[in-house]
């Protein structure tokens, strides 16, 4: 080892903690406000967190301002992702759900009005894609990985296809 090199401990991934959360304002963002340190199933968390925010939001902004903040939204989060996953020195960690928010945001945006058990039927939906990575959400996530900006991006491209098929799903759905 060279004299600057850095330890293996020093490159090792990092797990997530409250610490961790707090210390910078992208990985407060990256985590979805806590959301992705749960231990069960962040991914679910995150897009649950989603679900609840959406319907509060509603409340308070109209649809072109709701739109205007997930286009906001996906920008602060694709430095926010970068910077995490730099971070915790994963390319795409679990624990960094922010691409799950702005994903079923964009969902429910674009699939509203819609009552609980669409909504539910929504979130499933857009669980399976985002979880199981069938057909086009499997080629997003293998399309830009890495870390910097072009590793960033792809945290949350596979999760702007798994939307799409979700609205796909939803659209054969609503109009068969």
């Amino acid at each position: 080892m060279t004299p600057h090199a850095p330890s293996d401990a020093a490159m090792a991934p990092r797990r997530p903690t409250v610490a961790f959360l707090l210390a910078h304002p992208a990985h407060f963002i990256a985590l979805g406000f806590g959301a992705g340190l749960s231990r069960m199933a962040p991914g679910t968390v995150g897009t649950l967190w989603a679900w609840l925010s959406y319907l509060m939001l509603q409340q308070w902004l109209s649809p072109l301002h709701l739109g205007m903040l997930i286009a906001a939204s996906t920008v602060v989060g694709w430095w926010a992702c970068t910077t995490t996953a730099r971070n915790l020195r994963v390319a795409d960690p679990g624990s960094i759900v922010w691409d799950e928010v702005v994903a079923f945001w964009l969902v429910l945006w674009l699939a509203m009005p819609m009552g609980f058990w669409g909504q539910l039927t929504a979130f499933a939906l857009f669980r399976f894609f985002d979880a199981a990575k069938p057909g086009p959400v499997g080629w997003a996530d293998g399309l830009f990985k890495g870390f910097g900006w072009r590793g960033g991006w792809g945290i949350l491209w596979d999760d702007f296809v798994a939307a799409f098929c979700t609205l796909l799903v939803i659209a054969l759905w609503r109009f068969s």
